[in-house]
């Protein structure tokens, strides 16, 4: 068989042969995969053993439903993709094996193909990109792997990926989209049913979907072999919902950005086989924010004592919202959660406390305008005691009015309506309140600066991503200074993650305007204005 060097995973364009490395007993009368036959044939357990399924008594009894969480995060190279990695690999022929094979990958699909490949004598050799953190290089190298460090982003190392692989005739070792890697990945549905008490009585399943081959290969062994009341549900972020979107439109869609803090599953578009199988399987997609992932890995960090990563942790913090949103509370309804990577960078764990609360519903953050006058911060304090204070900000502002942001710990899991029962008393006492739980300004940046507030004339506030890799931060300030415009305001902050986040003041003036948008355009950089954000104004700037 002709070695394989396609990087599919990057392009609409269906294969020329839908599956060339099927037999044709392989095969159902469709022409399509036959995944029970695969799942069931699966060369996995070559290399590892069963995880186990464990009942999550502190969950199910918080959100009143019997919940169990699939503990693929331990496995040696702490993810599932292990599974669909070593299907494939053991799957090649003596010449490929003997070529070897290559990948493209900065995170867990590069270790399952380094571990597979120590562990069947096949050479591999993994494409990252320049910066990738160091940990993550060395758990590649160290199982033998060879790794070339290419490009300043991704898709600078899938094209040099492409072209060694073309170069050299190395076979490609796709992530997700091939049927051996996602019927690998379908043997987790297979250990469910096994392992889960009363099997019939299961109602749902939840996964994340980066790629879509986990939930793929689940779903089509839990379709074919479980109840028919077990729903099968993915999980995505808001920022990187490339299969709900695809699903709605009825083809694949490609996003222009996927947000880097659930790095695991940040997939701009989803693999051509996965998405077939999910049109026809899957019976929905929960979206979930960077908060709710943050409270989903303390959740399961209070159940098992293990850290997982943000995706790892994807898959619950979406069953968490599908409960919530559906009325499910005290429901006694039986779910299965697959915990799926622990690869987490230490880094990230700042962030990831800091959210924990807010993405819990447990924690309210307000912006509170009180008079400046004796007994005023008591009056306060009594509007929200007993409640613990977790943040308290002030500085003065004026001889009338004094400006406030403060963060306290909430009663009842109704945040909604616990918060404006609030601020309804403090304006009875005359003292205005505004909510900014949701606002990501206020969060990861005007919470840290409270008290600048200056009058700076012809002040434009943004916020930008600044990819994460050496000179980004040279570039924005050489292109600000060619033009000749003062920056009056710069707050960076770090969270471990590909992208750094940057609030930055520049003094602007109207006749420039169109030149500074047309700067915007070519400076590269994900940004978003924030001149008219109402925590800005109220903390860092004084109208001129």
């Amino acid at each position: 068989m002709a070695p394989t060097a396609t990087v599919e995973y990057s392009s609409n364009a269906p294969d020329p042969l839908p599956y060339p490395r099927l037999a044709k007993h392989h095969l159902l009368p469709s022409n399509t995969p036959d995944y029970l036959r695969l799942i069931l044939t699966a060369k996995v357990y070559e290399i590892l053993e069963e995880t186990p399924l464990v009942h999550a008594t502190n969950l199910s009894a918080k959100l009143g439903n019997q919940i169990y969480l699939k503990r693929e995060d331990l496995q040696k190279v702490f993810s599932f993709k292990i599974r669909g990695a070593y299907n494939f690999m053991a799957s090649l022929t003596e010449e490929e094996r003997w070529k070897g094979v290559i990948t493209c990958s900065a995170g867990n699909h590069a270790q399952g193909v380094a571990m597979s490949g120590e562990r069947l004598g096949v050479p591999c050799t993994i494409v990252m990109p320049n910066g990738t953190p160091s940990i993550k290089v060395r758990n590649v190298a160290r199982m033998g792997a060879k790794v070339v460090l290419h490009g300043s982003d991704f898709d600078a190392a899938k094209a040099e990926c492409a072209r060694l692989a073309k170069v050299h005739g190395l076979v490609f070792v796709p992530p997700y989209d091939d049927p051996l890697v996602i019927a690998g990945q379908g043997t987790v549905g297979l250990e469910i049913l096994k392992q889960v008490p009363q099997a019939d009585g299961l109602d749902g399943i939840f996964a994340s979907i980066g790629g879509g081959g986990l939930v793929a290969g689940i779903s089509e062994y839990v379709k074919r072999i479980g109840s028919p009341k077990t729903k099968m549900m993915g999980v995505e972020t808001f920022d990187g919902d490339a299969m709900a979107r695809s699903l709605e439109k009825g083809e694949r869609v490609t996003l222009p950005d996927v947000g880097p803090f659930s790095d695991g599953t940040a997939v701009k578009i989803v693999g051509q086989e996965p998405f077939r199988i999910c049109k026809d399987l899957l019976d929905g997609i929960v979206k979930v924010d960077n908060d709710e992932i943050c409270a989903a890995i303390k959740d399961i960090f209070e159940e098992t004592r293990s850290v997982t990563e943000p995706a790892g942790a994807l898959a619950l913090a979406g069953l968490k919202r599908y409960i919530a949103s559906n009325g499910l509370m005290g429901a006694n309804m039986r779910f299965v959660v697959v915990v799926s990577g622990a690869n987490m960078n230490f880094d990230r764990l700042r962030f990831v406390a800091e959210r924990a609360e807010i993405g819990e519903g447990r924690e309210a953050l307000l912006s509170v305008e009180i008079p400046e006058k004796p007994g005023s911060f008591i009056k306060l304090h009594s509007k929200i005691h007993p409640r613990a204070v977790t943040e308290f900000i002030y500085r003065y502002s004026s001889a009338h009015t004094a400006h406030v942001f403060m963060a306290f710990k909430l009663q009842t899991p109704d945040r909604e309506r616990e918060v404006k029962h609030v601020l309804e008393e403090l304006n009875k006492d005359g003292m205005a309140g505004i909510d900014i739980s949701d606002d990501e300004m206020a969060k990861s940046h005007g919470r840290y600066m409270i008290g600048g507030c200056q009058s700076v004339p012809h002040e434009r506030l943004f916020r930008f991503e600044f990819p994460e890799r050496p000179a980004a931060l040279r570039k924005f300030l050489l292109e600000t200074q060619s033009h000749n415009w003062n920056i009056s305001l710069f707050h960076y902050r770090n969270h471990g993650a590909d992208l750094g986040k940057v609030l930055a003041g520049l003094q602007i003036p109207s006749e420039d305007y169109a030149v500074f948008d047309d700067y915007l355009k070519t400076l590269g950089y994900t940004y978003k204005e924030e001149t008219d954000n109402s925590v800005y104004k109220r903390y860092l700037s004084k109208a001129s």
